[in-house]
C-alpha cells in the first residue's frame, strides 16, 4: 500500500468515529439537572407521572383547573401562609416568575389557607409578592388528591399536565441550579 491509500484509509476511519461519535450524542438524552431544596433532592419522573383534576380559584373567585396552564411548564407549589418555610420560600418563588414566568412558564402558587382571600392578600402586600397570582384552595382539596402531609411542595408539570418531579419542602428557587432545571424542561417541551 502507498502512504497516500495509508492516509485516504486513516481519514476515513476518523470520518467514521466522529459520525458515530456523534449519532450516539444525539440519542442519548441530555443528563437531567440535579437541584436540591433544604429538605430534599428534586425527583425527576420518567415516564411523567399523571396528575389528578384539580381544581381552584383566583383572586376574583374565578374556577381554575391544572388545564387552564396547559401548553406551559409550570411549577405547581402547594403553600400556607401559616408555614414557616413556605413563608421563607414565597419571595425565591416571586423572583422565579419574575425571571422565567410567561408564554412558556408559570409558578402556580396555591393557597391552602382556610380563609382564602382574606388570609393571601395581606400577605402577598405585606412581602411584596408582585410578579405571583393568588391563587386559592381553601378547601385543601388538591393536597388531598396529591397525598400531600407537609408543606411545602412543589410539582414541576410538563406542557401536558404530566408530573415531570417533584419537591417535598422549601428551595432556594431564585438561584441558578433552579434556573437551569426549570430552563431543561421548558428546552425540552419545545423540542417535541
Amino acid at each position: 500500500m502507498t502512504l497516500r491509500l495509508l492516509g485516504i484509509i486513516a481519514a476515513a476511519a476518523i470520518i467514521v468515529l466522529v459520525a458515530v461519535g456523534l449519532w450516539q450524542r444525539g440519542n442519548h438524552p441530555a443528563p437531567r439537572p440535579a437541584f436540591k431544596g433544604q429538605a430534599g433532592q428534586f425527583s425527576h419522573f420518567d415516564p411523567p407521572r399523571p396528575v389528578p383534576p384539580l381544581a381552584f380559584s383566583d383572586q376574583d373567585g374565578r374556577a381554575l383547573s391544572l388545564d387552564s396552564f396547559r401548553g406551559k411548564v409550570v411549577l405547581l407549589n402547594l403553600w400556607a401562609t401559616w408555614c414557616a418555610p413556605c413563608v421563607r420560600e414565597m419571595p425565591a418563588l416571586d423572583r422565579l416568575q419574575a425571571a422565567l414566568g410567561g408564554q412558556h412558564f408559570d409558578v402556580v402558587a396555591l393557597s391552602i389557607d382556610r380563609n382564602g382571600r382574606e388570609a393571601v392578600e395581606p400577605f402577598f402586600a405585606r412581602h411584596a409578592l408582585r410578579h405571583l397570582q393568588v391563587y386559592l384552595d381553601p378547601e385543601s382539596a388538591a393536597a388531598r388528591a396529591l397525598g400531600v402531609s407537609s408543606l411545602p411542595v412543589s410539582l414541576l408539570l410538563g406542557p401536558d399536565g404530566g408530573m415531570l418531579g417533584r419537591i417535598d419542602g422549601a428551595a432556594d428557587w431564585d438561584k441558578e441550579e433552579a434556573e437551569t432545571l426549570i430552563r431543561f424542561y421548558i428546552d425540552r417541551a419545545g423540542q417535541r
